[in-house]
This record gives structure tokens, C-alpha cells and sequence, in this order.
């Protein structure tokens, strides 16, 4: 009894619940106030234009606020061909940027690390291209690849290509483009996450008597999956909504058009407003399915 006594009388008291500091909501009003605003507001005004119908009595460009949800079944049956293609091009320029930019960020993030010069010096190169603008980068590929430019001649001469071959305003000049604009961005998350990489699983790996080619396959892949993810959302989702490279004053053609041109075209052109949100909504929305999907599917939901 009295050892029991002396128990509950030293029981320490439970600790009161912290009181939430006014000040941490204060510190967060500012971040909270620019979403609201930036992100937000434009987003319901443009759910809200998505549904709009033409004025019955206004002119062209002037609409009214409904719910004609038959704007998304309009847009979809117009341009259904500029959005898989779109998406297919996004694709297929993701996969190649991460073709190419896997072996340089393993070669600076791993073989480099010896010589950190060298290794800063590549690093420059490759964010080099964001020195310049990205118009202007792609500006100088269409005159690099144009019907006269030394290169495509060059081509010509030596029967490479037809001799009524063209490069701009094709596919492959559209995805070359993509490519090329986006590979900083798949390769530096991949050089962020093998710069981190411990050496000594692949030493174990060796140790093991493993083929380099399964220490790659079982280790290295797995442990930069992260870098793979990042750098792939980082290429796919600018490039599903780009409007620069496939435009018909860049590398693309009339029949290389994707959805990003097909929302400016009826923004600043057209003047079709319901149309251009209707597709962005679209845009946003099949994105935000795939990104999920992937994600969870790579096992990497920690970068939601």
C-alpha cells in the first residue's frame, strides 16, 4: 500500500496542450495570400470561363456566364488529335531526355567526384542553356535546321537526306526541340540524387561477384528512382504543355500542333475564351491523373 502510494503521488502530470502561437499563422499569411491570389483565383476564374456561352446579342469574343458543360465535349471532339499528340510527344521527348541525361548525371555525380573542379565545371555546362532565353534557344535551331543552314545541306550532299527533305516542321524537329529545351531539367534531380549515392553498395555489389551491368540494374536504378521521377515530372509536364517548339514560327508545322497552340490560338486569336480554358482545364486535369498514377506506381508518393 505504501509503495503503491508513493507511485501515484510521483506520477509526473500530464503536459498541458500547446496553444497554437498566433505568431506561426501570422508567418504563413503572406504564402497563403499569394496562393489565394495566384494560383487560386486565376484557377477558379478559368473553371468558371469554361463554362461560359456566347452572348446573345454581343459581338465576337464576348461571352457570358452559365454552365454550358457542352464546351468540353466541343473541345474534345475538335482538337481529341492535338492532345494525343501532345501527350505522345511529351512522351517520347521525356524518355530520350532521360536516355541522355542518365549516363552525364551518373558521370558527374559519380565518376566526377574525385575532382570536384571538373565536376563543378560540368555542372555549369549543363545549366549553361538557361543563360539564354528559351526563345532564343530555339530560334537558333530553327536556323541551324533549316532547309538552306549548312547542316541540312551538308546532310543532302552526302545523300542522307532526300533532296526534298525537310527537318523544320516535322515530328522529329518538334521532339528534337523538347528534347534538347528540357534535358537540364531531368538532369539535374538526377544529379542531385546520384551525388548522394553511397559508393559502397556498389562496392558490396562487386564483392558479390555481380555483373556491373546487375549492379546497375539492382542497385544504382532503385537507389536514384527518386531522381528518375523528379527529373521525368519536371520534363513531361512543361513539355505536354508547350507552344514554342511545335509552333509554326519555331520548329514545328500545320500538322505538328499541339494543345498549348491550339490554347493560344484561341486566346489571343480566335478570341474563343470558354474554348482555350475548357482545354486548359483538360490539360491540367489529364496531367494531374498521369503524375498521380506514375507516382504512386514508382513507390516515390513523398514528392506529392
Amino acid at each position: 500500500m505504501a509503495f503503491a502510494a508513493f507511485s501515484t503521488s510521483t506520477t509526473a502530470p500530464e503536459p498541458a496542450p500547446r496553444r497554437k502561437s498566433p505568431i506561426a499563422l501570422l508567418l504563413l499569411l503572406p504564402g497563403i495570400l499569394y496562393l489565394v491570389l495566384f494560383f487560386l483565383a486565376p484557377l477558379v476564374s478559368l473553371l468558371l470561363t469554361s463554362f461560359q456561352a456566347p452572348s446573345e446579342f454581343g459581338d465576337v469574343g464576348q461571352y457570358s456566364y452559365a454552365f454550358r458543360w457542352e464546351n468540353y465535349v466541343d473541345v474534345i471532339t475538335a482538337y481529341w488529335p492535338h492532345i494525343m499528340r501532345s501527350f505522345g510527344y511529351a512522351l517520347i521527348a521525356t524518355l530520350l531526355a532521360l536516355v541522355f541525361s542518365y549516363p552525364l548525371a551518373y558521370f558527374i555525380g559519380v565518376k566526377a567526384r574525385p575532382w570536384p573542379l571538373l565536376q563543378s565545371l560540368m555542372l555549369v555546362l549543363v545549366i549553361a542553356p538557361f543563360f539564354i532565353s528559351f526563345l532564343l534557344r530555339t530560334l537558333a535551331w530553327k536556323q541551324l535546321l533549316s532547309d538552306e543552314s549548312f547542316v541540312i545541306t551538308s546532310l543532302k550532299a552526302l545523300s542522307l537526306l532526300a533532296p526534298d527533305a525537310h527537318f523544320t516542321g516535322t515530328a522529329f524537329a518538334v521532339i528534337f526541340g523538347l528534347t534538347y529545351n528540357f534535358i537540364p531539367f531531368m538532369t539535374l534531380p538526377l544529379y542531385t540524387t546520384l551525388e548522394r549515392l553511397d559508393l559502397r553498395y556498389l562496392e558490396a555489389g562487386s564483392d558479390l561477384y555481380a555483373h556491373p551491368f546487375d549492379v546497375f540494374r539492382r542497385i544504382t536504378i532503385p537507389l536514384s528512382m527518386p531522381g528518375i521521377v523528379a527529373g521525368t515530372l519536371l520534363t513531361f509536364i512543361p513539355a505536354a504543355g508547350d507552344y514554342i517548339n511545335a509552333s509554326r514560327d519555331f520548329l514545328g508545322g500545320p500538322d505538328t500542333q499541339m494543345i498549348g497552340n491550339v490554347i493560344e490560338a484561341n486566346f489571343l486569336v480566335l478570341q474563343n475564351y470558354p474554348a482555350a480554358a475548357a482545354l486548359s482545364i483538360i490539360l491540367m486535369s489529364v496531367i494531374l491523373v498521369i503524375v498521380s498514377v506514375y507516382v504512386k506506381r514508382s513507390g516515390t508518393e513523398e514528392l506529392l
